[in-house]
């Protein structure tokens, strides 16, 4: 077997280099990338808006929100492996994991709905609700998205390739984003008509429609085209204990623990920041006085990023092959984690620079963005080129758990420190609770995205060696 550093390129073997000329229509790198709008409906919703929704809408407590949302991670810890070797394992006319996407495409949307249906039951009624909806609509979030993210492992052979797929990806994903940081709280004005329970219940109901379409549109547009060996045979031991031997996926899954921890503490704690501190203001830019209620500075403060982040991740490409993939990733991640630190120095009347500081921050988390996945699909390649045995569905599975165990991460700890911090919801938050809001906004999330960054100084995949991987598993093939 060979070692990390005794790679042997496959020479001029010219079906190789047939195999990894391949290029993907721009059809299918769009088809494919709609899948992550329709989830990013769903999962930035989660990172910005459930906290204070379940907090001032729904009616439960900080500290309880925080422990439902580790606790509901038990059952993660068994459902997305599980969800990975099931789809490693399936064989139909249409692939191992388009069929999955279609398929459940209809209830996610139907999870979403009822997770922000605010029932008419008492204290205790209303958080075994929240538990089991919670804990539905990630399972079906895992039904839809682990094959979701398996598919772009399988979708060509070609690594560069699969980081253009990547940033179509995300530039889709950011349209998601953006979608919500724009509308949701308008939508939930005007469906709600002055109830917000009924507003976000049908805000939901949008999002799910729309997100049904585009998922379909992923299952028809697209094509698998990377298969296991044939020779290999069916092992659940064996492909656990070659995910675990997977030196960088360790690295990258580490990473991404952090780095979700990272941005869903500062994307949860946006809303309490502009509600409780920075409040209603006013803006006079170009000698005209424009009127920043809550929900205008929270959705443009949101938005602004959105395309900041959108701008990194078009030029991931570019950054990526000047200092290399880990390189852009871990530096970008720091530098994001920076600006967000200076946080703590801004005042509620300096809107500008609550802006500017939050331009810079996105900027840098959206190469992050784009190169976390295309690393997974990398690491797929290195576990098949160094154990000979490929199990695409289970690593990408185990991939999604990592970042649904950050998002579970950041939103306990946000729980957990505005209950230490004496949060109440809906009203005035004395002097001691502020300052623990404005550290949610700041130096907390920052330590776990710096942590993320260094993590992946030790990442060994750089791009020169990912070229000999690839020709390698070319000429096997």
């Amino acid at each position: 077997m060979q070692s990390d550093t005794e790679v042997q390129p496959a020479g001029n073997n010219a079906g190789a280099l047939k195999n990894l000329s391949v290029k993907l229509s721009l059809k299918e790198k769009i088809g494919y990338s709609l899948g992550d709008t329709a989830s990013n409906l769903f999962f930035q919703t989660f990172i910005v808006f459930l906290p204070i929704f379940y907090t001032d809408i729904f009616g439960i407590s900080a500290a309880a929100m925080g422990t439902m949302f580790l606790v509901t991670r038990i059952w993660d810890a068994v459902n997305d492996p599980m969800m990975g070797m099931i789809a490693d394992r399936t064989n139909s006319r249409w692939g191992k994991f388009r069929p999955y996407i279609a398929g459940f495409a209809i209830p996610f949307a139907i999870g979403g709905f009822l997770t922000f249906t605010t029932p008419d039951f008492d204290a205790s009624g209303k958080l075994i609700y929240a538990y089991i909806t919670y804990t539905v609509l990630l399972m079906l979030y895992t039904a839809v998205n682990v094959p979701y993210s398996s598919l772009m492992a399988v979708i060509t052979p070609n690594s560069l390739e699969r980081t253009k797929v990547s940033t179509f990806r995300f530039v889709a994903a950011f349209i998601g984003q953006f979608i919500v940081g724009a509308v949701t709280l308008s939508l939930v004005k005007y469906f709600g008509n002055g109830n917000d329970q009924t507003g976000w219940q049908w805000t939901m109901g949008v999002f799910g429609i729309i997100a049904v379409i585009l998922l379909f549109i992923t299952f028809i547009s697209t094509k698998e085209r990377v298969h296991p060996p044939k020779d290999q045979k069916t092992n659940i031991k064996q492909d656990l204990k070659d995910l675990f031997k997977n030196k960088p996926w360790l690295l990258i899954a580490g990473a991404t623990v952090f780095q979700l921890t990272y941005i869903v503490m500062r994307g949860s704690s946006t809303a309490y920041y502009f509600r409780y501190y920075i409040q209603d203001q006013q803006l006079v830019l170009f000698g005209n006085t424009i009127d920043l209620t809550y929900e205008v500075f929270t959705s443009s403060f949101i938005t602004l990023g959105t395309f900041a982040t959108l701008i990194g991740a078009v030029l991931t490409m570019w950054f990526s092959k000047r200092l290399d993939k880990k390189n852009t990733y871990s530096s970008f991640l720091i530098a994001s984690a920076v600006f967000s630190v200076l946080f703590i120095f801004v005042q509620p009347e300096n809107v500008i620079l609550i802006y500017i500081l939050n331009i810079f921050c996105q900027f840098f988390f959206g190469s992050v963005s784009v190169l976390q996945w295309a690393m997974y699909t990398d690491t797929a390649d290195y576990g098949e080129w160094k154990m000979g045995r490929r199990a695409t569905g289970l690593l990408m599975a185990a991939s999604l758990f990592a970042l649904k165990l950050g998002l579970t991460l950041g939103g306990s700890i946000v729980g957990w420190i505005l209950a230490f911090y004496n949060f109440a919801p809906n009203q005035a938050q004395t002097s001691f609770t502020i300052d623990g809001i404005i550290m949610l906004m700041s130096i907390y999330p920052a330590i776990f995205g710096i942590i993320g960054g260094l993590l992946m100084w030790f990442y060994p995949l750089n791009n020169k060696m990912m070229i000999q991987i690839e020709n390698d598993l070319t000429a096997r093939r």
